[in-house]
């Protein structure tokens, strides 16, 4: 009974196994009972000829990481990379790509092949696939054999910095199905006259040319038009100006991926890429586009990607969105590919409404509309199928003044679980939006300038757990910062330029970046900050009204990059312990304080700084030696302290980079070095209100910088400007486009150096209050950009250069108390300056706006009824006149002097507060006004 059990059981499997046969065919049959097999089949080595062919390649590579080291024994089926044939043991494969990634550079680049790509190769006659990407073939051209590999189906030399001409040979790989030839090269790869080797791939389907140059390629597309197969192009970056507005016939239908982006064509979008219907990926970011997006691209129901960011597109979307929503009603279910998941429509001129019918894209995932002028209200309609949604960002312009609402009711949950929000000048206000509470998977949140004046809900961090990117910035948060402890991963925190208060939020975390500037925290920096941030790279509390000292403990930060104090009430000195371990720090500023002391020597650890700012304090001693140090140094602002001594002449040989330089209101003295001239990036020299005595350097009209070198990261740099009279602080968006002299409240002697007219960007120079003397130089008007002009208060004679006129944008114009004659010049600028102070004190000058008239303007003399000439019968009076005239001056100057002065040395508020703005220049100016009297006085004697 056992045994007629046992042969049933056979028979029934032979029977279901003669039925798989039948259905599956006998190779499949063959296939599937492979892997059960109890033999072993034979197996193939490789040739020797394939061996020594793969050893002669491996022989004039260097490999720094070892990857070739299994590269030994006889079987060579068997070594890393290398596929071979079952049946055969031909080598069909060879997978040199580099396994370690971008984000691991360092491993990266120690796993990059480098060398010569030898011609053995063509002894792998049996070749299909050969991967050489993401290595360092720098200096290499790509070989003219590998068109000789036949059988290749799959080549990638992508990202391995090959460079030179593309080698037309490569047409002959007729089998070819797969080509990659993306460059990350400079000078990139090129193709200097036509793409006409393409039409040797009929059988191709993925084309990878990122990065290669194809300027001088002006009929691309029709190359591209002969690849029927296509289902994949990347063209981007490729310097391509050509982009057709039609074409006749259109072969490569079946293309599903097409990437255009970042290059240059600046003509509308071509109705012909409508008809590409098998389109799930459109890539035209960055071209320079213009125009509206058409209509028919609706019809493109296929399209899963669509990505027109960063061009000039205008016009509404409503359309648009409204055929896309028509789509969506389409499933897989008929065979048609899901509907549109990514949309970004960033960055260009866009406006109108954001259509309702955007929320019927029921498969959308990641929505990008930021920098464009959007208008009117977001409702709930407008998300009510997104279930999908991950990514949402609508980042408006500073100039939007909230146009675009957020206006959804205060109970309100959302179909999605999003992962990253951003609502920038999207109103969303006054109070704090609950909803967010229900966005427990969110990773990036960025609600800045979002019209909120509310408190921060207790519980808004523990509601979204997983953040790791907080902006809030920009709002009226009040109140204090609820305790918080950040998920490990946390790295970014901004809560500037709000109102909140109370002691600095500084909890225990592994936060890298912490804004908390333009708030009204209070108190000390804790300090133990140094264990409570341990992983700390940026931390601005500028501008709040933190007290107390610096703390020791910051020196435990060595990764600090960023180091922003400005603007508080920090007082006593600064710790001589801190800085040696500070060695990547780059930003340094602890302006407006009340600092104290010296410059610790133990600051010159700090060899990355970039920029230095310690201005508006009561620091003092000599300009420190160790500043030489700071070669990287492009900001150096020491201004209003107590500073004193003589500048170093290293500093134009120290200091190469060196952009901004400010030592404004010091006890400096001595000359100007003329070694300062080496600086030939300078665009900003402050020595004003210090004790500066000599000439200033005939060079100085070489500081003319080509290009301004920047911050690093971004850091939004301030810097105080003596601009029409008035001191301002600027941003480093205004700063970084500025070029400005200011030498004024010296004791500078000499001439004005003609040279300094070769500054053309010059837009502020002040030369006030000091002793120069000759003339103001002819080519003053080859100063174009200039705004303000100060040479008051010097000792300049002569006519003012008609030149002057040409000055278009003079908005500022100070010549007053000098010794300059003859008539102003007349222009449509100066015309504008009608006000006849700029003038004052230069009694030989006349014309408008001054009343004195020149002679060439009088009419005739007049004749007396006795006959004579009335000027002959003034001149009998004329020294009287000129007796009485300085008389009265000198009168009205001791009863101008002695009110305001008097009233200084009465009133000690009125005086503190006159010696702060003019700094120790009391003296300076008293002794200047009576010299000129004097010299006044001496004039009139001479012409007499």
């Amino acid at each position: 009974m056992v045994i007629s059990s046992h042969i049933f059981m056979s028979t029934l499997h032979h029977l279901i196994l003669i039925f798989f046969i039948s259905l599956l065919g006998t190779s499949s049959y063959l296939q599937l009972i492979k892997p059960i097999s109890c033999t072993k089949g034979p197996t193939f080595k490789c040739s020797e000829v394939e061996r020594a062919a793969l050893l002669s390649f491996k022989y004039n590579l260097t490999d720094p990481s070892g990857r070739l080291s299994s590269w030994v024994g006889e079987d060579c089926c068997n070594w890393l990379g290398v596929g071979c044939n079952n049946n055969t043991g031909n080598v069909v494969k060879l997978d040199l790509r580099n396994p370690s990634y971008f984000d691991d550079f360092d491993q990266y680049n120690k796993s990059r092949l480098r060398g010569k790509i030898s011609s053995s190769l063509l002894d792998l006659k049996h070749l299909s696939y050969f991967d050489l990407s993401l290595n360092n073939f720098n200096g290499t051209n790509i070989p003219k054999f590998l068109g000789s590999l036949e059988n290749l189906r799959y080549l990638n030399l992508s990202f391995s910095m090959f460079s030179g001409v593309i080698p037309p040979h490569l047409g002959n790989l007729s089998r070819l199905q797969h080509l990659d030839l993306n460059s990350n090269s400079d000078p990139a790869l090129s193709q200097p006259e036509s793409l006409e080797w393409l039409v040797g791939f009929p059988s191709l389907k993925y084309l990878g040319m990122d990065n290669v140059n194809l300027e001088k390629v002006p009929d691309w597309l029709h190359a591209i038009n002969v690849l029927p197969s296509l289902r994949e192009l990347h063209l981007a970056v490729c310097g391509l100006v050509s982009l057709p507005s039609s074409i006749s016939s259109i072969n490569f239908t079946l293309l599903s991926v097409l990437d255009l982006s970042s290059n240059d064509f600046s003509t509308s979008i071509p109705q012909w890429l409508s008809h590409l219907t098998n389109l799930r990926s459109l890539n035209l970011v960055g071209n320079n586009l213009i125009g509206k997006i058409p209509n028919s691209f609706a019809n493109l129901c296929n399209l899963q990607a669509l990505y027109l960011g960063w061009n000039n597109i205008n016009g509404g979307i409503t359309e648009f969105v409204d055929g896309l929503s028509q789509c969506s009603n389409s499933s897989s279910e008929d065979g048609n590919l899901p509907s549109m998941q990514e949309i970004d429509l960033s960055l260009n001129q866009l406006n109108g409404t954001i259509p309702e019918s955007i929320g019927k894209l029921s498969m959308l995932v990641s929505l990008e509309l930021s920098e464009n002028s959007w208008e009117g209200v977001l409702t709930e309609a407008h998300f009510q199928n997104l279930t999908r949604l991950k990514s949402l960002s609508l980042y408006m312009e500073s100039s939007a003044n909230w146009k675009l609402v957020l206006n959804v009711k205060q109970d309100w949950v959302p179909p999605f679980k999003l992962i990253d929000l951003q609502l920038t000048y999207v109103r969303i206000g006054p109070t704090f939006p609950t909803w967010l509470t229900t966005q427990n998977e969110l990773t990036s949140l960025s609600l800045e300038n979002a019209g909120i004046s509310d408190t921060i809900p207790h519980g808004l961090w523990k509601s979204c757990p997983n953040v790791t990117f907080w902006r809030l910035s920009s709002n009226k948060l009040r109140g204090q910062v609820p305790y918080f402890e950040f998920q490990p991963s946390a790295y970014y925190f901004d809560l500037s330029f709000n109102n909140l208060e109370g002691p600095l939020p500084l909890f225990h975390s592994n936060l890298r970046l912490i804004r908390l500037d333009n708030n009204m925290f209070s108190g000390p920096i804790p300090k133990n900050i140094g264990e409570l941030l341990p992983k700390l790279q940026v931390l601005d509390l500028s501008s709040n009204s933190i007290t107390d000292r610096i703390p020791h403990s910051f020196g435990m930060l060595k990764n600090l990059s960023f180091l922003i104090l400005r603007n508080n009430s920090l007082s006593g000195k600064l710790p001589p312990l801190l800085w040696k371990d500070l060695q990547w720090l780059l930003i340094l500023d602890l302006a407006e304080n009340n600092i104290s002391g010296n410059v610790p020597s133990s600051m010159q650890y700090l060899r990355s700084l970039e920029v230095l700012s310690l201005s508006q304090n009561h620091l003092d001693g000599e300009f420190p030696s160790f500043f030489r140090n700071y070669s990287n140094l492009q900001s150096l602002d020491l201004g209003r302290n107590k500073f004193f001594g003589k500048l170093p002449t290293w500093l134009g040989e120290s200091l190469p980079h060196l952009l901004r330089l400010r030592l404004r209101s010091n006890f400096f003295q001595g000359d100007i070095p003329q070694q300062l001239c080496l600086l030939s990036h300078l665009q900003i020299l402050d020595l004003a209100h210090n004790d500066f005595s000599g000439v200033i350097p005939q060079c100085l009209g070489s500081l003319r910088s080509n290009e301004s070198e920047g911050y690093y990261g971004g850091y939004d740099y301030q810097m105080f400007l003596v601009s029409k009279g008035i001191e301002y602080g600027y941003g480093q968006t205004f700063v970084d486009l500025l070029y400005s002299i200011d030498l004024s409240s010296n004791n500078l002697s000499g001439e004005i150096p003609d040279n300094i007219t070769c500054i053309s960007e010059l837009v502020f120079m002040n030369l006030s209050m000091n002793h120069l003397t000759g003339r103001i130089p002819n080519r003053i008007g080859n100063l174009q950009m200039l705004q303000s002009l100060d040479l008051s208060m010097n000792e300049l004679y002569g006519p003012i250069p008609q030149s002057l006129s040409s000055l278009n944008f003079l908005s500022l114009l100070n010549l007053s108390f000098n010794n300059l004659s003859g008539k102003i010049p007349i222009g449509d600028q100066l015309q504008t300056l009608n006000d006849a102070s700029i003038y004052e004190g230069n009694s030989l000058l006349c014309g408008l706006p001054l009343s004195t008239k020149c002679l060439e303007d009088e009419t005739k003399p007049m004749v007396t009824p006795n006959g004579g000439n009335r000027v002959a019968n003034e001149n009998g009076s004329a020294g009287i006149k000129s007796f009485s005239f300085y008389i009265s001056m000198i009168a009205g100057f001791i009863v101008g002097f002695w009110g305001v002065c008097g009233t200084l040395i009465i009133k000690t508020s009125w005086r503190q507060a006159y010696f702060r703005s003019f700094d120790n220049l009391k003296d300076k100016i008293v002794v200047f006004v009576m010299v000129k009297i004097v010299c006044l006085l001496r004039k009139e004697s001479e012409r007499k």
